[in-house]
């Protein structure tokens, strides 16, 4: 049986401070393999704008060369980081 690795990975960061969260996403951007194209965080609408900003601010500014992009998700609790641009 052939062990599939998902194109897309997930980090839920309720919960989590603003510095937690940013570091548990600096983690699974580093150890995002190849196969990876979006990795997709889940912070949060009510509870979760100051994830959402920490989050933006640190991943949008261009410093973590791995991150092409970042995106709204499909709601306004989750933001989306383009590893990998799919044309």
């Amino acid at each position: 049986m052939l062990n599939k690795k998902s194109p897309i990975i997930e980090i839920d960061v309720h919960g989590m401070t603003s510095v937690q969260a940013v570091t548990a996403v600096q983690n699974k951007v580093k150890k995002a393999g190849s196969e990876v194209y979006i990795l997709r965080v889940i912070h949060g609408y009510n509870g979760g704008t100051k994830l959402r900003s920490a989050i933006r601010r640190e991943f949008g500014t261009g410093l973590e060369p791995k991150v092409k992009r970042v995106r709204m998700g499909d709601n306004e609790g989750i933001t989306e980081l383009v590893l990998k641009e799919l044309y």
